[in-house]
């Protein structure tokens, strides 16, 4: 499954830890087994099975989990050979609800070892009818015509074509739809993943020629796969929207967002028909990252996103993620009911090798965050039976609270299923990623290896014990803790401020009680987590000076339950009484593009010797913000109007440099009538040899684009070597750059963007940009 990741955000070879594709079940020969149920999420007031269920905002709270009884056998089967102490932990697993995945048009009827859905629905049924509380159904919708388009080993049956998408649609949805329909099931509550990896892949992977070809497919095939399923009472949708390391970059975000409002817009229901978003499907990418809670923190004069395993994506785990892609998503159309979910069944790393406190001693961006993150993988881009990983949280409802965007954690890959096997010369299909010798690009000339499992070629859904074997002991929480505790821990108490600096506050509280035990502590400046601790004490830094700070703590423990909130204590910051030292002044203030709405500004980076925090952009002698980087966009601006900058750096001790010198940019006029566009250009990050960036398309005229092109030619020897959100060419110096499928509509006064990597030596002057719109 396309994953993708790399500074490029969308490098078609550098593919981020594989979502639910990789998972082509083809499955095993375990004899299936009678299956138990257990209570895996925190139970609502009870309910009778045998009635109706109204259709809940979350119906993860108050049910009952269904487990699949041939994951149930896999499980047994392994812990049995294994024995012992081992086996006895390694049991522990299928008490856990995983997914039941319909990958092929074979898998509704099932196979002589195998349950059909008609089978499993039925073993649901007969759960649900000693029930007190409702049953809930787990099953992914995986089949789409040219199913992953941008990976090998998950490859699907269907072809993308317009033959493929009828056979979609009437051999394997109306099957489905016909089953989970059936007025027998509807007192259970049946939780779809649709389509894994499908529209993601139409945002970032439209440079390969197999993903512009099946995204038509793609969007018709989920349109229609949303009317069939939400048009039954019981039946919840939820829409995969990769993971972190592959859309968590702005320039990536948006369209995403963009792209599943307009699927969802374009169904009978609108944005109705989707219930919600999952992330980290079949991934590895951590649920928090505990001790890197500021992806922009400075360290040594850099941010930590800057280092090469972040690449400039401002996300490092999917709670912070999910929570953005939510934000998106309601701007794009979607209520904000929408709920997310995680998939935590392989992203918990745990062993010997995860860090247990902070460590802040490292003076640069690359070791602090080498030292601090639980992610193991020597790249974000591995995603293929990935060596190191563990179990992660169990299955549970509501982990951070009602008023979270995310609703579950749960389990869609069954740990120990393999994600896919590699060529050889015996057997051609496979993907290279998937080979324990093999290696892959990140777009930047960085070459890693896929940190795929040594030893094994395992083809994908076959069971994989050294993989579960792993997966088990590197567990986190540790699987001896109670998967199916609901008790939250006691509330902080204490909360205090211990010291205080110009630029930090030090807290201290006393320990929570929990029967499980306390495994953490969230620190929130106001609303917002700025840590998560495992001891009682915490020092929040890069402050500003002779300023307030409100601070309030919550606990966790191994189930995933969080506490109340502590009393909340203020910390106010002391006057700057050390540094006194002001920031270089900002230097090379230049105006990158303007619209009939906006003015794009860039400068170079000021220095400073206790590191600079963020720059302040004046329009004449106002203040319109502060910014991390070096670059801004100024919007809501007056057609035709000049407009003076400049701009102020600060540091960590509050000191703020004298102001740059002055530039003016010029909106351009305002559309007049039919079709125009302008195109404003800004680099992102620029490492000497190379660079990013973004250019934002906005629509200067009265009628929706029908398509845009972009075009310049550099002024030096930029060679432009991927492109995202656009289709591009470039001939010597001239490049042009022309709109994606998804994205040629703008309305007027709307925009879009697109980015870029390129490689450079010597200066790199900002070209003009010059944009026509159809």
């Amino acid at each position: 499954m396309p994953h993708q990741l790399s500074n490029s955000r969308a490098s078609s070879t550098a593919r981020a830890p594989r979502t639910p594709g990789v998972l082509t079940r083809f499955r095993t020969a375990a004899a299936a087994t009678a299956l138990g149920a257990a209570m895996l999420v925190p139970v609502a007031a009870a309910q009778s099975a045998s009635a109706a269920i109204t259709h809940v905002a979350n119906p993860y709270v108050g049910a009952t989990p269904f487990l699949n009884p041939d994951y149930v056998a896999e499980v047994n089967a392994q812990a049995s050979a294994d024995g012992g102490t081992t086996g006895a932990t390694e049991a522990k697993v299928a008490s856990n609800q995983t997914a039941i995945w319909m990958d092929h048009i074979g898998a509704i009827a099932g196979d002589s070892t195998h349950h059909g859905l008609q089978a499993q629905l039925d073993a649901a049924e007969t759960q649900a009818a000693g029930s007190s509380t409702p049953v809930l159904f787990e099953v992914v919708i995986y089949d789409l015509p040219g199913r992953d388009c941008a990976a090998l080993a998950s490859n699907g049956e269907i072809p993308a074509t317009a033959a493929g998408l009828t056979q979609y649609e009437s051999q394997y949805i109306d099957p489905i739809a016909a089953l989970l329909g059936n007025s027998k099931y509807s007192n259970l509550r049946i939780s779809t993943i649709v389509e894994p990896d499908s529209l993601p892949n139409a945002v970032t992977n439209q440079s390969k020629p197999a993903c512009a070809t099946a995204t038509p497919y793609y969007e018709t095939g989920v349109e229609y796969t949303l009317n069939k399923l939400h048009a039954i009472g019981n039946v919840y949708t939820y829409l995969d929207i990769g993971h972190s390391g592959w859309l968590g970059w702005p320039s990536n975000m948006t369209p995403a967002a963009q792209e599943f409002a307009k699927v969802a817009k374009a169904t009978t229901a609108g944005v109705a028909s989707v219930d919600g978003f999952i992330s980290d499907t079949a991934n590895t990418t951590p649920t928090d990252e505990p001790f890197l809670p500021n992806s922009t923190l400075q360290v040594g004069g850099n941010p930590l996103d800057s280092v090469n395993f972040y690449q400039y994506n401002p996300f490092f785990d999917e709670h912070t993620y999910d929570e953005a892609m939510h934000a998106a998503l309601v701007t794009a159309g979607f209520p904000s009911s929408v709920g997310m979910l995680i998939d935590t069944s392989r992203n918990g790393w745990g062993g010997s090798s995860r860090p247990t406190a902070l460590n802040s001693t490292p003076t640069t961006a690359a070791a602090y965050v080498a030292a601090n993150k639980i992610d193991q993988r020597p790249f974000r881009g591995d995603w293929c039976n990935v060596n190191g990983a563990g179990i992660g949280y169990r299955p549970t409802a509501q982990p951070y609270g009602a008023s979270d965007p995310v609703i579950a954690y749960v389990w869609i890959k069954p740990p120990g299923e393999s994600d896919g096997d590699y060529p050889s010369g015996t057997h051609t299909h496979g993907d290279p990623h998937c080979d324990p010798n093999g290696t892959q690009t990140d777009g930047n000339g960085g070459t890693y290896p896929t940190d795929a499992i040594p030893g094994y070629d395992i083809p994908a859904g076959n069971w994989f014990a050294a993989q579960f074997q792993q997966l088990v002991s590197n567990a986190y929480p540790a699987l001896g803790a109670s998967s199916g505790d609901t008790t939250p821990p006691s509330v902080p108490t204490g909360l205090k401020v211990t010291a205080t600096t110009s630029s930090s506050v030090s807290l201290s509280w006393t320990a929570s009680t929990d029967n499980v035990g306390v495994t953490g502590y969230n620190v929130y400046r106001g609303s917002t987590k700025v840590a998560t601790v495992t001891g009682t004490s915490y020092a929040d830094t890069g402050l500003a000076a002779s300023t307030a700070y409100s601070y309030t703590v919550t606990a966790q423990d191994a189930a995933g339950n969080v506490s109340a909130a502590s009393t909340a204590v203020t910390g106010t910051t002391t006057a700057s009484s050390g540094d006194t030292t002001p920031p270089s002044v900002p230097t090379g203030l230049t105006v990158t593009g303007t619209t009939s709405s906006s003015v794009s500004l860039s400068w170079t980076a000021s220095t400073d010797n206790v590191g600079v925090t963020g720059y302040n952009v004046y329009r004449g002698s106002t203040k319109v913000a502060t910014v991390t980087g070096t670059s801004y966009t100024d919007t809501g601006l007056a057609a035709s109007t000049a407009y003076s900058y400049t701009v102020t750096a600060q540091d960590a001790a509050g000191n703020v440099s004298a102001a740059s010198t002055a530039v003016t940019g010029t909106t351009t006029a305002g559309g007049s009538g039919g079709a125009g566009c302008t195109a404003a250009y800004s680099i992102s990050s620029d490492w000497g040899a190379g660079f990013n960036a973004n250019v934002t398309v906005t629509n200067t005229g009265s009628t929706a684009t029908k398509s845009w092109k972009v075009t310049w030619t550099w002024a030096g020897n930029q060679a432009i070597t991927n492109m995202w959100n656009a289709v591009y060419t470039q001939t010597g110096t001239a490049v042009t750059a022309n709109n994606a499928a998804y994205n040629n509509v703008i309305a007027p006064g709307g925009n879009t963007s697109f980015g870029f990597g390129a490689n450079y030596s010597g200066t790199n002057t900002a070209p003009t940009l010059t944009c026509t719109a159809g």
